[in-house]
């Protein structure tokens, strides 16, 4: 096992979070010691942001923006509508960090409509850089980057994934959001352990983590959709990730569709708070009769 990483904390995000979606808008606002939540930032207006947004962040429960359409790593120029769309999204909602995903989305001023896995060369480096360099400028808070998960690898790669990221970040200085379900569709795939890949990461620049569910296809291959249960293997990668941090970091779930009973989900986010080793909550009831 790798040694334990540095601590990488963002002010205001800690403990467990869930994606806000509509479809599952009045289960996260009845979740007990909810930390934060992450909205799409594309389907954000800032100055107007849903009700049920808005109502947590009263709450005070932390709301991170979750870019899906920079395509900072395409070539065609980067959108800077989007990046500034980006930008206003983290004052709208007072956030403390943004994210997007170390993919490109368009090409040859096309959309693709899907996060698409860049080649692990230098050019495909230089061009994510610059792209992500110039979001910076633009943001006044940090910008956090996910690899996603990829059912295929280009050819003559010329570094690991692991090293791609190290390099990143170390050219960037941004964060990394590790989405713990990634990591284990990629390995499978790839035939490769997760926590050897784990222990490639720059886990010490971690700012905060998903976990989601996946279903393998006929083909064989680990799809990562977000519409089934977190399975036990990705809860007990979960546990390791946390094994090799000085404190458990930020984690929240991700479900975008096949939402379960309100019970069920809030045994999922019982079952990551488990894995994670997060504190348990406080009742909202317990919180209301300690502020009076």
């Amino acid at each position: 096992m790798a040694a334990a990483a540095d601590a990488c904390t963002v002010p205001g995000l800690a403990g467990l979070g869930i994606g806000w979606r509509s479809g599952i808008a009045g289960v996260v606002d009845d979740v007990d010691g909810l930390g934060f939540t992450e909205v799409v930032a594309e389907s954000l207006v800032p100055a107007d942001p849903p009700r049920g947004v808005a109502a947590l962040r009263e709450r005070g429960v932390t709301v991170v923006p979750h870019g899906v359409r920079l395509s900072l790593g395409g070539t065609d120029p980067l959108d800077a509508a989007r990046v500034t769309h980006l930008a206003a999204c983290a004052a709208g909602v007072g956030a403390p960090l943004v994210s997007e995903h170390v993919a490109f989305v368009r090409a040859g001023g096309r959309y693709a409509g899907h996060l698409l896995p860049l080649p692990r060369s230098r050019d495909a480096l230089d061009v994510l850089a610059a792209n992500v360099a110039r979001t910076q400028a633009e943001l006044d808070v940090p910008l956090a980057l996910e690899p996603i998960a990829a059912l295929l690898d280009w050819p003559d790669d010329a570094m690991t994934e692991g090293e791609f990221l190290t390099e990143l970040l170390d050219r960037t200085g941004a964060l990394l959001l590790l989405d713990v379900a990634n990591v284990y569709a990629n390995a499978r795939n790839r035939g490769q352990d997760p926590e050897a890949v784990l222990d490639s990461f720059p886990l010490d620049r971690i700012a905060y983590v998903h976990v989601a569910g996946g279903a393998t296809h006929d083909d064989g291959l680990h799809h990562d959709t977000h519409t089934a249960p977190v399975p036990d293997a990705v809860l007990r990668l979960l546990g390791a990730l946390v094994d090799r941090l000085p404190a458990p970091p930020p984690v929240m779930l991700e479900r975008d569709g096949g939402y379960p009973p309100a019970a069920e989900l809030h045994a999922e986010l019982a079952a990551i708070r488990g894995a994670a080793r997060l504190e348990p909550p406080a009742s909202r009831a317990l919180l209301a009769r300690e502020s009076r």
